[in-house]
């Protein structure tokens, strides 16, 4: 396998490796699963203030016995602290949680339409600013909204993490991010499994030897300014998922998994925060 230390994506100063290793939803051991991870060879870390994972990341962190400045560690600020003052302690909150002096990325986990985008924006920035947060983005931000965003921050955006997968269509978010030289972090990368018998998935994970998973996910970062921030409940699957690096999909293999957005299969829309989603023509 080839090192996936040289698989990263560059962004307004930031530099974020192409494969992250996901923590919503760990049911079991979350921190020796991340300790794991980061011996492996992932140097991302994606965790939230909702994921209630935090603590476990900070344990897992300190247990894999690579050096703090080698990762890049990203956490979230729920939409419930959108208000400055709110924003705030939760950062500090999340910090203290994860026993870190700061995080490498800051995001706005989900968009709150109760309160004004330049307040919260002024809070991610105020954490940047004061050191919390090396970098700063948002997440499930729409067309409109990162349109906002972008306009009303006055530090760069590095990313917009969203739901993207070979059966969810993404093109015009791609294409606004291109404009404002961000990265699409993707999660729900294989659609919480749902990809894995797809009979095109099949066959050219067959064709290359890889596992569907890996097929996936290499599609996904084969796209420009693309990364992925792919969920591993074991040591293997974890393995599996950072080893992308030593094979491409052909044109035609790239084309044919595109063309599966046809589907339109949308896994993460939880009503009480969702906002509007952006609808793809794709002519289905």
């Amino acid at each position: 396998m080839q090192s996936p230390k040289a698989f990263t994506i560059t962004a307004h100063g930031a530099t974020l490796p192409a494969i992250g290793y996901g923590t919503m939803l760990l049911p079991e051991r979350p921190a020796e699963l991340v300790a794991h991870a980061i011996r492996s060879g992932y140097r991302a870390i994606d965790t939230a203030r909702k994921y209630g994972t935090e603590e476990r990341v900070g344990e897992g962190i300190r247990a894999s016995g690579i050096a703090r400045g080698e990762l890049f560690v990203t956490t979230k600020v729920t939409e419930d602290n959108a208000r400055e003052a709110d924003f705030m302690r939760s950062v500090e909150t999340s910090l203290k949680t994860l026993g870190l002096d700061y995080v490498d990325l800051l995001l706005v986990h989900w968009p709150q339409p109760k309160v004004p985008f330049a307040e919260t924006l002024g809070a991610l920035v105020k954490a940047k600013r004061g050191g919390f947060a090396r970098h700063i983005g948002v997440s499930n931000f729409t067309l409109a909204m990162l349109d906002e965003a972008v306009h009303v921050c006055p530090e760069p955006l590095v990313t917009n993490q969203i739901e993207y997968h070979a059966y969810l269509p993404q093109d015009r978010m791609i294409a606004a991010l291109k404009k404002y030289g961000m990265i699409l972090t993707a999660y729900c990368p294989v659609a919480r499994g749902e990809l894995l018998t797809d009979p095109v998935i099949v066959a050219i994970a067959k064709a290359h030897g890889k596992t569907e998973a890996q097929v996936a996910l290499r599609w996904l970062i084969q796209q420009p300014m693309v990364a992925a921030v792919p969920r591993a409940l074991t040591e293997a699957h974890i393995e599996q998922n950072l080893d992308i690096f030593d094979f491409s999909l052909t044109e035609t293999e790239m084309r044919d998994v595109s063309a599966l957005r046809t589907r339109k299969l949308r896994i993460a829309d939880p009503p009480e925060r969702a906002p509007k989603w952006d609808d793809e023509d794709v002519g289905a």
